[in-house]
């Protein structure tokens, strides 16, 4: 394992000596060299220096220009308008850089330099309810966070927060006691099912709370039946404990088909609900009141805030334990936070939530901070997410004005995106198995691209017919062209005389130029994404890359290169990088590149 220095960061490196030199004592100094349509990067920090020095931008960069060192790296720089610098890379620095990259498994991408403990609180379903399209985005964004955090060297501790406790577990538990068998599975013939499914797991539940619900509203006798199980569930008795863990297991087999279809893998341990923190309620509230972070109020452990007030103008408090006795969100949240610093060891906690929790959240961290469980050395974070929005840009519902089931969309999307395989499956001979496997692939792959290609806090229009599409910013296009470039490596194997070898020598095309650059880029943009938690940003360095590939192969012949064969080698080493890229970046993003398609 290799880290590559990028050819941003040398060329950065070189300036900032040469400025060091010039101004010596300015101290460290940032060149502010970023990316250019004027050439490959242009360096913007001279302006600001020669201001602080009351110097003359130009003549400064004159004299930093004749002080850099360009040997092996920079072919050209030029002083642009006040003191801008125009500075352009060397072709053959340009591929003994990718050829480093290429020679790592790691694709020469960097170890962050000092990695923590994050704990990723996502995908976040509740027991006994079914997940719907609401459930879609904590999943893949966090999911995605995990890749990239973890491929960054970041230690990643899981945490699916489900919601498994509760009052409406009374209603259900005492119907279940009182209606054994209705969470049995048999088969037709009375025996016991050895292996259910996760959509019998949810019949059965839908059908159980639907019963339980409509005797809790028309029964009074039941109603407080149900009440007082409540009580015992929260007391820990052990007949209630027993039927409660019979919904949580079932529950279970339901979360985990829908991870299943969403090629997700969720493991046991790293599930751990609202009742995992049951035994430190009574002791959260407790430091909180005697450290004076919580006051009483009216009966309710409450913590007040300046700046969080009702419409009526009076401070909204965040509700601790209320004025009954009962622990409400905050207290279960407040209580995870003290196990995933203390227990765990975190130094970031992440939470991948509604942005309509925004508020929630913002008082919980800062009590946190408050009682001293957050401090410099940890910190906690809302990776907020908007709202899945149908194509007439309203929240997406059926028909009928249901909320939908994330099992029915998945499914349609797989359909869609099997029916775009299916017709092209001929041409290159894929088998019945193929189509069906690269149909799961394409159409889980097109609802995680939609998602994580759009900002997180923004809203997105949920729409199949664009996420299939073969031509636009696509999760489709994107498997396209790894597709595309694995079949060009293929038939140039098959020619048996062209292999993916770099030649530095050899003068780039523009179009090869660019490719180049910006695979180079793509240590740089992962840091970058893992730092602002940002998987959209991975998305679109990898649409752009298939873009730039698109070109290059358009105007570089790859296979029948004229009129020498290196620059075929040349051109195919650029294409399997591509590929390693490609397949790599949409790894991080949990989906998968089909060889053929």
């Amino acid at each position: 394992m290799a880290s590559v220095p990028s050819l941003a960061s040398s060329v950065n490196q070189r300036v900032a000596d040469a400025l060091a030199s010039a101004l010596p004592d300015a101290g460290a100094s940032d060149p502010l060299l970023r990316r250019s349509d004027r050439a490959d990067f242009q360096a913007n920090g001279i302006l600001a220096l020669a201001k602080k020095a009351k110097a003359n931008p130009r003549e400064l960069a004159t004299t930093v220009v004749e002080g850099i060192n360009t040997a092996g790296l920079i072919k050209e720089i030029e002083v642009s308008g006040p003191g801008f610098l125009n500075i352009t890379i060397t072709d053959g620095a340009i591929i003994e850089t990718l050829a480093a990259r290429a020679a790592d498994d790691r694709l020469g991408v960097p170890l962050a330099a000092a990695p923590g403990t994050t704990v990723i609180d996502y995908a976040q379903p509740n027991v006994a309810k079914e997940m719907h399209v609401g459930h879609l985005r904590s999943a893949v964004i966090g999911a995605a966070m995990v890749e990239i955090l973890e491929f960054t060297g970041e230690k990643v501790v899981r945490r699916h927060h489900i919601g498994d406790w509760g009052t409406q577990f009374g209603m259900l538990i005492q119907y279940l006691l009182e209606h054994p068998h209705e969470l049995d599975h048999k088969a037709e013939d009375g025996a016991e099912v050895a292996e259910v499914s996760g959509e019998e797991a949810m019949s059965n539940l839908n059908r159980l709370y639907k019963a339980s619900r409509a005797l809790f509203d028309s029964d009074e006798e039941f109603k407080t039946r149900a009440r007082a199980r409540v009580v015992d569930l929260q007391a820990g008795e052990p007949e209630t404990l027993a039927l409660w863990q019979r919904f949580v297991d079932e529950s279970k087999i339901y979360f985990y088909s829908v991870f299943n279809k969403l090629d997700m893998d969720i493991q046991d341990p790293d599930v751990i609900g609202e009742s995992g923190y049951n035994d430190m309620l009574v002791e959260t509230c407790k430091l909180l009141e005697d450290s004076g972070v919580a006051v009483r109020s009216n009966g309710a452990l409450c913590v007040f805030f300046d700046d969080v007030k009702g419409p009526d103008g009076n401070p909204t408090p965040l509700i601790v334990q209320k004025s009954d006795g009962g622990f409400g969100y905050a207290a279960t949240d407040l209580s995870a936070i003290r196990d995933r610093v203390g227990g765990l060891g975190a130094t970031t906690l992440l939470y991948v939530v509604d942005a309509r929790q925004s508020l929630h959240f913002k008082m919980v961290f800062e009590t946190a901070r408050r009682a001293g469980w957050l401090n410099e050395d940890t910190k906690a974070v809302q990776l907020a997410f908007g709202t899945v929005l149908g194509k007439d840009g309203k929240p997406f519902k059926t028909r009928e004005g249901e909320t939908v089931r994330l099992v029915d969309l998945l499914d349609e999307a797989v359909d869609r995106a099997t029916a775009v395989v299916r017709e092209k499956a001929e041409k290159i001979g894929l088998t019945e198995a193929e189509i069906v496997e690269n149909g799961q692939y394409v159409g889980i792959g097109a609802v995680k691209y939609a998602d994580l290609s759009t900002s997180a806090a923004r809203d997105y229009k949920f729409d199949l017919d664009q996420m299939v599409s073969l031509t636009g910013d696509t999760s489709v296009y994107l498997q396209y062209a790894y597709a595309r470039i694995k079949s060009i490596l293929r038939k140039a194997g098959e020619a048996g005389d062209r292999k993916p070898v770099a030649h530095p020598e050899l003068e780039l095309a523009p179009a090869e130029r660019a490719l180049g650059l910006h695979l180079d880029h793509f240590g740089e943009l992962i840091a970058e994404a893992a730092a602002d938690y940002a998987p959209h940003k991975v998305a679109a360095y990898l649409y752009q890359l298939s873009s730039l590939f698109a070109t290059f192969y358009e105007q570089c012949p790859v296979v029948k290169p004229e009129p020498e064969l290196v620059v075929g080698e040349n051109r195919l080493f650029l294409c399997d990088l591509t590929a390693r890229t490609l397949s790599k970046g949409m790894s991080l993003l949990g989906i998968r590149t089909p060889e053929k398609l």
